[in-house]
């Protein structure tokens, strides 16, 4: 790391440890190092211009520093703020890019990373930007629940988009949370208070996609035009759940509104401006293998993946299990459910479970604690039984295919085997892919239907190569039948 001794450090922490560590580390790197534990002698510090950067956490004994960090803004507007924490949530994450911090470092946090963000921060910054006046709003309710890392990505992306328009794609598994994060997205960005209008297009007959989508002109005289989901959101967001479920013709218009910024029926008889909507999408499916497969156009991804956004599976985030839990049990709360708790051992078994169906399973089972079991403290034997019954419940997997490596290697086991403690004929190597060479070039041919052209290209074979091959190995070539 290219060091720069004359630049100060102003860090900011209760934690005397804390302190310590940071200094200790960025000592090391070169940097002059100013520690304290209070939120007043860090702001003495900056009105009277010291220090090059300062790294600071949310919750200082004398005051919250989100309230500090338009008067440093206002004296210091070149002055970069790295934000820590251990309240590790998204609106965190959000108050700390609303008020104009360089970075949010969620605690605890890996020293190289730190050192990195400081590098980076001392660079020729741009020219900095007012910060938003939105208040810290510390105390609404979260939209996303969970203090564990991935989770933390999945903030930062929320928090640097928040004063952008870009497409963004959500993917991950089914329950994970998609429509949750397309609504931060929403809420927390300049479109907040504009419709956000939410389609999933999965629970759409797909020969109404178009028209739902787009709208369409009235069927009889005198009816009004059916107006579509995408005018709706004029001025807001556009939430395409299961984007992989769109058929190809809705694929081709939504390319249309997004390169052009238009679509016909917007209004009757004009065009109508397009640029006015935000487009978010989600999906769990493997869109690159849908693309391979031709059910998605690529031009079509390109357009929707310009910031992705994946969500993490809830077994990859087992320890935001307990936060999920008290969250769920206080909205049963809220909506007249009975009001319960879960006690340590009940609580353990959540965590360990694998959660195939993600955070909507722990949902649906929460509310089902909370509705049929009269104990108020919902203990370790009433949590294995649900479990195993979500066990049981689940659909058994059908063992998985076996793949062409595993059958040739199953096969190849055998013939060795046949031979016992001697080895096979020499050239074992010609024969083998000699065996394994006519049924692919066969097999090549009756899917081009005997076209030599084509089943050259699927091979990646010179034609010439192609006939050869057809002539050693003595393959019938039909034309025109499969």
């Amino acid at each position: 790391m290219a060091n720069t001794p004359h630049h100060t450090i102003l860090v900011a922490d209760d934690d005397a440890s804390i302190r310590t560590v940071i200094n200790r580390s960025l000592s090391r790197a070169g940097y002059a190092v100013r520690t304290t534990g209070s939120a007043s002698t860090l702001w003495r510090w900056v009105h009277d211009g010291q220090g090059d950067l300062v790294i600071t956490d949310v919750v200082m004994p004398d005051e919250n520093i989100f309230d500090l960090l338009p008067r440093f803004h206002k004296y210091r507007p070149d002055l970069p703020i790295i934000v820590m924490s251990a309240q590790n949530t998204l609106l965190t994450a959000v108050n700390a890019a609303e008020h104009g911090a360089y970075e949010y470092l969620p605690k605890p946090f890996d020293l190289d990373q730190m050192a990195s963000v400081v590098q980076n921060a001392l660079k020729p910054p741009p020219a900095a930007e007012e910060p938003d006046e939105h208040g810290d709003g510390f105390h609404e309710e979260m939209p996303l629940v969970g203090r564990s890392q991935p989770m933390q990505e999945v903030y930062r992306v929320i928090a640097r988009l928040a004063g952008a328009d870009l497409t963004v794609l959500i993917t991950g598994e089914s329950g994970t949370g998609k429509e949750l994060a397309a609504r931060a997205l929403h809420d927390y960005g300049r479109r907040a208070g504009k419709p956000f209008v939410a389609v999933n297009l999965a629970a759409i007959p797909r020969e109404q996609i178009e028209a739902e989508l787009f709208g369409a002109e009235p069927e009889a005289e005198g009816e009004p035009r059916r107006v579509g989901r995408l005018e709706s959101a004029l001025g807001g967001t556009l939430f395409l759940d299961e984007i992989g479920d769109m058929p190809p013709e809705a694929q081709t218009r939504l390319l249309r509104v997004l390169q052009e910024g238009e679509h016909a029926e917007a209004s009757p008889g004009g065009a109508a401006s397009m640029a006015d909507v935000r487009i978010i999408a989600a999906t769990n499916q493997n869109i690159r293998s849908q693309i391979d497969a031709g059910d998605f156009r690529e031009d079509l991804y390109f357009r929707l993946n310009v910031v992705p956004l994946k969500l993490p599976a809830l077994r990859e985030r087992s320890e935001d299990v307990p936060d999920l839990v008290r969250h769920f049990l206080l909205q049963a709360k809220a909506e007249n459910l009975p009001a319960k708790t879960v006690d340590k051992k009940a609580m353990d078994l959540l965590t360990e479970y694998d959660w195939p169906g993600n955070v909507r399973e722990l949902r649906n089972l929460v509310r089902r604690l909370t509705v049929l079991y009269s104990e108020d403290v919902i203990g370790e034997a009433v949590v294995a039984a649900e479990l195993e019954a979500e066990r049981q419940a689940r659909p058994q997997d059908a063992p998985p295919a076996e793949t062409l490596a595993q059958a040739v290697g199953r096969q190849l086991a055998d013939y060795f085997a046949t031979h016992g403690d001697a080895l096979p004929p020499p050239g074992l190597y010609h024969r083998i892919i000699r065996e394994v060479e006519r049924p692919l070039i066969s097999m090549s041919l009756d899917a081009t239907r005997g076209n030599q052209l084509r089943a050259s290209e699927l091979l990646g074979l010179n034609r010439n190569t192609l006939r050869k091959k057809i002539r050693e190995l003595d393959i019938a070539v039909l034309r025109g039948a499969r």
